[in-house]
């Protein structure tokens, strides 16, 4: 019996009316595309972005795959001035959140600011990645050879100032730092802003760009990552019986959360509700999921319960799936112990053999990704899937996405630090 969110028998109890919250704008930045068209382009083409790292030589390590974002222009988006200020994980908070803001067509301006729009963000680690850029800088020359701006770029916050000040938004504004459950959590936390009345609109998502030496070969010490000397397009392999890791990326995804009518009363395109939002924590390990999968498991129930929907109308689940013997395992589990008889007949795919794992930002990319199968009414596939795993037995929509009638979507995040996320997305209704 779960407690908390959930009635007598385990049904949601019934409350009074809410403000509803919807997905208006996405603003992707992947190494399979940018901006929302690029980026479902990039979905149906079924193929991974994931190469050999080229941005530093990682020879020195067992891992040497990742999802870069090759050619990234930030001029494309800033003045120079702007760019001096704005490191790369900056760059693609601020870069993300203005292809969101444009896909839903709201106006913005820094000389005239809105109090009701705010930022909810995540990130994993932040500016880490300059830090070391400027470590390195500071040995060969020390204080004279360091960006005098160092301490604002690294940071976490940066991402949601750096939006706040781009657009002029001066409502809600938080960053959380909650592992690879960061974007799910920016997303959950957004509904609530909007439910609570705190925020008309808010642009909630997640950054990171930690495909750096240190950073890179920290994972890679606790072996956590994939060590596949393949074709590096198939290194992430969610639920194969051979997957060995997970494969780090960078990039972003932002995601316009607006109350309902306001949103209406503009005549804007609505992709998706947001419904129902838990997080939760393991309590257990740094690394190692709860073996009998019991904090994941509530957090899918609270997050149903939340959402006042049941467990029968899921009809997909995008899987948290890092490509780790562990995590599939578990989540496998959790999902069968949720979803009980209808568990393997559920449509159940891990998609970041599409984008790799770009760690904070991984489930607002997903949240993305949610929002657009409902909004076409199409399931992306689990690609690489190539050998069975007798103990990850779910329809996981193996390679080749399909067609379906999508009501209600289920997305998980459960990441290091035994943080356990997990969201409700749905079509609107009246």
């Amino acid at each position: 019996m779960h407690e908390g969110l959930l009635g007598k028998q385990g049904k949601p109890a019934r409350r009074m009316k809410r403000r509803r919250a919807v997905i208006t704008g996405i603003g992707p930045i992947t190494c399979i595309g940018r901006g929302m068209e690029n980026f479902w382009t990039g979905i149906l083409a079924e193929k991974s972005g994931i190469t050999r790292i080229s941005t530093f030589d990682a020879s020195m390590f067992n891992a040497h795959c990742g999802g870069e974002i090759s050619g990234w222009s930030p001029g494309e988006f800033f003045p120079p001035h702007r760019l001096k200020r704005l490191d790369r994980y900056a760059q693609f908070s601020v870069a993300s959140a203005k292809l969101a803001l444009d896909d839903a067509g709201l106006t913005y301006s820094r000389e005239q600011p809105q109090h009701r729009f705010g930022v909810s963000f995540g990130t994993a680690l932040g500016g880490v990645c300059q830090a070391e850029d400027q470590h390195i800088r500071f040995l060969k020359k020390g204080t004279r050879g360091v960006n005098p701006t160092l301490a604002l770029q690294v940071f976490g916050g940066s991402a949601h100032s750096n939006i706040a000040i781009e657009f002029g938004f001066r409502g809600v504004g938080t960053t959380n730092s909650n592992s690879c459950a960061s974007g799910t959590v920016s997303v959950g936390e957004a509904l609530r802003y909007v439910r609570d009345d705190f925020a008309d609109v808010i642009v909630a998502g997640g950054a990171e760009a930690a495909l750096a030496t240190l950073s890179f070969g920290a994972f890679d010490l606790i072996k956590t990552m994939s060590r596949w000397a393949g074709d590096p397009a198939l290194a992430c392999r969610p639920f194969d019986r051979l997957r060995d890791g997970f494969v780090m990326g960078e990039g972003a995804a932002s995601l316009i959360i607006e109350e309902l009518e306001h949103a209406r009363a503009r005549g804007a395109r609505i992709y998706a509700e947001v419904l129902g939002y838990n997080l939760n924590n393991d309590a257990f390990h740094m690394t190692s999921p709860l073996p009998n999968g019991e904090s994941c498991i509530r957090a899918m129930h609270e997050a149903l319960a939340d959402a006042e929907v049941e467990r029968e109308q899921i009809d997909y689940i995008n899987a948290h799936a890092s490509s780790t013997q562990l995590n599939d395992n578990t989540e496998t589990m959790s999902i069968k112990e949720v979803f009980d008889e209808r568990a393997k007949r559920i449509p159940v795919s891990g998609t970041k053999g599409y984008y790799a794992h770009p760690l904070g930002a991984t489930g607002a990319i997903e949240a993305a990704l949610c929002a657009l199968a409902l909004n076409r009414q199409w399931i992306p596939p689990t690609i690489n899937y190539q050998n069975p795993d007798p103990s990850c037995d779910l329809d996981v929509v193996p390679n080749q996405g399909r067609a379906a009638d999508l009501n209600y979507v289920m997305s998980n995040s459960f990441g290091f630090g035994g943080i356990n996320a997990c969201v409700i997305l749905g079509k609107v209704r009246e």
